[in-house]
């Protein structure tokens, strides 16, 4: 399975943000820290904001900020909220699979998505940015 670019993003700027202390980086900055488009990271801090995992402030003294529920949320969840519900294949698409009634491939690859949410469960956003990705992500910010 692949994660969505968006899915990624927003991972990476959880994490960046785990990081951040009191500083209170702009959709700028953390765009420019993980070398994509402005507009793309916009698009995907908007969409945190919008699910209560951090702040973002406007105008002189504004940024982003990761909130309680940032920190605890969990890696599977916003993995889920990103990627949808959606099946690992289109079974139902423009040309439907002639084996769609009776298929057992399709369970199994939805028992593995499953299982892949599941193992990601547990994992938050604090446990992703221990030692030694914490320090790095520091350095990384530093240097844009």
């Amino acid at each position: 399975m692949r994660l969505l670019r968006s899915t990624d993003l927003a991972l990476r700027v959880l994490m960046r943000l785990a990081v951040a202390g009191d500083a209170t980086p702009t959709t700028r900055d953390v765009a420019a820290d993980m070398d994509v488009p402005y507009t793309h990271a916009a698009k995907v801090v908007a969409e945190l904001q919008h699910l209560g995992l951090l702040d973002a402030r406007r105008g002189r003294g504004g940024g982003l900020a990761l909130t309680d529920k940032g920190r605890t949320a969990s890696v599977g969840a916003v993995v889920r909220t990103f990627e949808g519900d959606g099946d690992v294949v289109d079974c139902e698409g423009a040309s439907p699979c002639p084996l769609n009634t009776g298929c057992r491939l399709r369970g199994a690859l939805r028992r593995a998505q499953e299982a892949f949410f599941a193992s990601l469960d547990p994992v938050t956003v604090a446990d992703m940015v221990a030692e030694p990705t914490g320090p790095l992500l520091l350095e990384i910010s530093r240097a844009s």
